[in-house]
């Protein structure tokens, strides 16, 4: 008898220990709404041209501001900026006390569609620019957010120069806070279909969200979710993104990803 009452207290001190010594779980990140008040300002920016303007609903601008968790005061970097259309959204949404980093490249060739950013954030006191390689991304702070929208299937293609997409990766999760998000959205290609590498009269301008995710991953972020407001099931996702039956209405993937803790 005396046996079993030592080992039984053993086994209770054993376990209060183990209970003392555990970590609480990390507190979920709070969601954001489509409707706060800073997404709403941002939509209602007055400096946004009408033509942009015209495209948020089927880019789901206020979803994808909400997705991607967008707080005042976050630090942002638009990767890949193109016209500016993002940054001026973000440059809204984080507020006076926030900063968006539109991202183009920093070896001198930066082609004419990731020029127009340059104007675009003129107009906006917390827009950075930012010229540093696509591999190797640097910014003066630590990240809240990483976005891209419509450019990470173009990395593999060979004579953009854009850099290795995996070191693109292992740079955006280096220049994130812990706990900071990658978001990225991209036009959807067949499942399985194999990364394009040249751009002639094959390119379809897309790729396979699977192997998009597994790229990701294997930078060490975890997945956290993805969004369904970019779908378009009539999409057959074979015919290249410019085709104009497709064009503007393509089947896209909104994924976001988390640096752990």
């Amino acid at each position: 008898m005396k046996h079993f009452l030592v080992a039984a207290a053993a086994a209770f001190v054993l376990a209060a220990c183990g209970q003392s010594t555990e970590a609480p779980a990390p507190a979920a990140p709070a969601e954001v709404s489509a409707d706060a008040p800073n997404i709403v300002a941002a939509l209602a920016d007055s400096r946004r041209p009408a033509e942009e303007r015209a495209r948020d609903a089927a880019r789901h601008a206020a979803d994808t501001l909400a997705f991607a968790r967008i707080e005042p005061g976050d630090r942002v970097a638009d990767i890949f900026p193109g016209g500016g259309y993002w940054t001026r959204l973000f440059a809204v949404a984080v507020g006076d006390e926030g900063r968006v980093y539109p991202t183009i490249r920093a070896d001198g060739v930066a082609g004419e569609y990731e020029l127009p950013v340059l104007a675009v954030a003129a107009q906006y006191p917390n827009a950075v620019m930012s010229r540093t390689p696509y591999d190797a991304l640097a910014y003066p702070e630590p990240l809240d957010v990483i976005f891209t929208a419509q450019n990470y299937h173009d990395l593999p293609i060979a004579s953009y120069n854009l850099g290795d997409r995996n070191a693109v990766n292992a740079s955006a999760f280096a220049a994130l806070k812990p706990g900071g998000i990658y978001v990225i959205i991209d036009h959807a290609a067949v499942d399985g279909s194999p990364v394009q590498t040249e751009d002639n009269d094959a390119t379809l301008h897309r790729i396979d969200q699977a192997t998009v995710r597994r790229e990701v991953e294997a930078a060490g972020f975890v997945f956290d979710g993805e969004s369904q407001v970019l779908r378009n099931a009539a999409d057959a996702r074979t015919v290249s993104v410019f085709d104009p039956s497709i064009r503007g209405s393509t089947d896209q993937f909104m994924m976001r990803f988390r640096k752990p803790e």
